[in-house]
């Protein structure tokens, strides 16, 4: 099998850490002087180089100025290249923005993914193109050739969840088994358990989700001060635009709750602060088994729609 291909053999796509490549300047030269003149693509002896001058130009604010050296590079097979360049055409940062260029991006990434020969410096760059190869897989784009494909998003969450414990990928898992979707039975005891992985690691989405099921009690039995716990540290800094959804649903069900319910919460909340640090993200693969099968005192039950953030 090809190396464009080889990350297919194991559980079926890929994420991994994110490194910056930020650093001095690459042309330092005399305030008292004019600036050197910008290289043009024409004159980069590599596409390691023009990379460097690409995130350059990026780190000083200047978006439009780094598109055609970080063109250069992604052409020569930079991944963090290829990242940056995603990035900027998803969400129109120096560039017009076009979703189609961006799946371009974000894909190569994944198709030249080879797990036999893993791209550690380029981890969290790989790990977040497969999850967004995953979301446009989902949906599709509109007058493209990608047409919304779920069996290849959950193939690809799948394989970020499990190979190297993308938190996005893990709730994004957890919401296809709610929902039943991409070829999966509905199945709420795997969805907690995705969730319970992602909420771990401080996934404020995960956090949320996990907790108003297990505290409404959502087709498993009422676990009301755990799922307090989860509620109130989701609740702690959702203070994004697009985190209005997360602060609806904690603030409706922590509202709800008793003062036994505050009071155990409170307990959990001092236990687990006592507990040891997460581990680093690498060691996360390692360990992301036992904590998946850490008892929940959750069984299985017959599943139902997800629950549905308040209006």
């Amino acid at each position: 099998m090809g190396t464009r291909r080889a990350w297919r053999r194991g559980a079926r796509l890929a994420t991994l850490l994110v490194m910056t490549l930020a650093g001095p300047s690459a042309f330092a030269f005399d305030a008292t002087q004019d600036p050197p003149a910008k290289i043009s693509p024409k004159s980069f002896a590599s596409a390691e180089q023009a990379l460097r001058v690409g995130i350059d130009d990026l780190n000083a604010g200047d978006a439009a100025s780094s598109v055609a050296a970080l063109t250069y590079a992604a052409d020569g097979g930079e991944p963090m290249a290829r990242w940056k360049l995603g990035q900027m055409y998803a969400d129109g940062q120096g560039v017009a923005r076009d979703e189609l260029k961006a799946y371009h991006y974000f894909n190569e990434l994944v198709e030249d993914y080879d797990e036999d020969a893993p791209d550690l410096r380029n981890r969290g760059a790989i790990s977040n193109a497969f999850v967004a190869v995953g979301v446009y897989s989902l949906t599709g784009i509109a007058n493209s050739e990608v047409r919304a494909d779920p069996f290849r998003a959950r193939e690809l969450f799948q394989y970020a969840a499990t190979t190297f414990g993308n938190p996005d990928a893990q709730y994004n898992l957890a919401n296809m088994y709610l929902g039943g979707a991409g070829g999966l039975a509905k199945d709420k005891r795997m969805a907690i358990g995705w969730l319970n992985l992602a909420s771990m690691k401080g996934h404020k989405p995960s956090q949320a989700l996990l907790g108003h099921m297990l505290f409404a009690g959502d087709g498993v039995p009422p676990q009301r001060a755990r799922g307090l716990m989860w509620l109130e540290t989701a609740r702690k800094g959702a203070d994004r635009a697009e985190d209005g959804w997360i602060r609806d649903l904690c603030d409706r069900d922590i509202a709800s709750a008793t003062d036994d319910d505050r009071q155990k919460a409170t307990a959990l909340l001092q236990e687990q602060a006592k507990g040891p640090p997460l581990p680093s993200f690498i060691s996360r693969s390692i360990v992301k088994t036992i904590e998946f099968l850490r008892p929940l005192n959750i069984p299985m039950l017959a599943s139902s729609p997800p629950p549905k953030p308040a209006d």
